[in-house]
């Protein structure tokens, strides 16, 4: 047998195993995400829920392999930004996606 063609083979089929894992290492969690997933966003809301000055029934939460995101509507921008800074406080350093409005700036 042909000892560099049978080396090759080998490394090429190393290789592709590689390739595998890591794509298995960084592949998502699906639409139904993470486990932990409804847990990292029940923990913001109660944190949104019991902190003063955020009006928390205008803003929803959800997380999806483990990057939070944050909907709706706040009166001012240091409220978007109180809004942000609690969120990533509680998720741990999680990616933070934010999406709140501000009411004011609406339709202009």
């Amino acid at each position: 047998m042909n000892r560099p063609l049978v080396s090759l083979t080998l490394c090429l089929l190393v290789a592709q195993l590689s390739a595998c894992t890591a794509y298995e290492a960084y592949r998502k969690c699906g639409f139904a995400g993470c486990p932990g997933d409804k847990e990292i966003a029940a923990q913001i809301e109660a944190a949104l829920r019991a902190t003063p000055g955020i009006s928390f029934w205008d803003i929803q939460v959800q997380s999806l392999d483990h990057v939070v995101y944050l909907y709706g509507l706040v009166d001012t921008n240091p409220e978007r930004a109180h809004v942000e800074e609690v969120a990533s406080r509680v998720s741990g350093g999680l990616k933070i996606v934010d999406s709140i409005a501000v009411r004011a700036s609406i339709g202009r």
